[in-house]
């Protein structure tokens, strides 16, 4: 494996009430937490392969395709500097992993997300800066080991 580079033994992914996700409706949290999931944790544990994946999406009776975006957007919101605040932000720009975001050109990305903001909410203030997501870029590749 290699030593880790100075300062990556520290960075621990992010844990959240799953309620926090976004597009987490009061009746998912139900039914999420209907199957022992509170949390993005155990969300993550629960689907870490396409079989446990769609046995989530029976138990609960939803489609697929849901269960995976939510698994998502967990994934993303354990980068600490992401979160549940970013992590749709980011899905919607077409990064779907932390492998994905660790790989992503800085500048590109952040002009992807900069013409999403304007496009959805009519406003460039609200958008991260360049050096912000260049941290969600450093701390992806510091943690994406753990998303292989």
């Amino acid at each position: 494996m290699g030593t880790p580079r100075p300062g990556t033994a520290s960075l621990k992914p992010s844990n959240w009430a799953i309620a926090q996700l976004p597009g987490i409706s009061p009746q998912d949290e139900a039914s999420l937490v209907g199957c022992g999931i509170h949390t993005t944790f155990q969300l993550l544990q629960k689907t870490q392969t396409p079989d446990q994946r769609q046995i989530l999406a029976s138990e609960i009776q939803t489609h697929l395709q849901r269960v995976n975006k939510w698994v998502a957007l967990a994934q993303l919101a354990c980068i600490p500097t992401v979160g549940c605040q970013y992590c749709g932000l980011l899905l919607h720009a077409g990064i779907s992993s932390p492998i994905q975001l660790a790989q992503a050109p800085i500048g590109r990305l952040h002009q992807q997300i900069l013409k999403l903001q304007i496009a959805t909410m009519q406003r460039q203030d609200l958008c991260p800066g360049f050096n912000e997501v260049a941290q969600w870029i450093e701390q992806a590749t510091q943690l994406q080991t753990r998303f292989r």
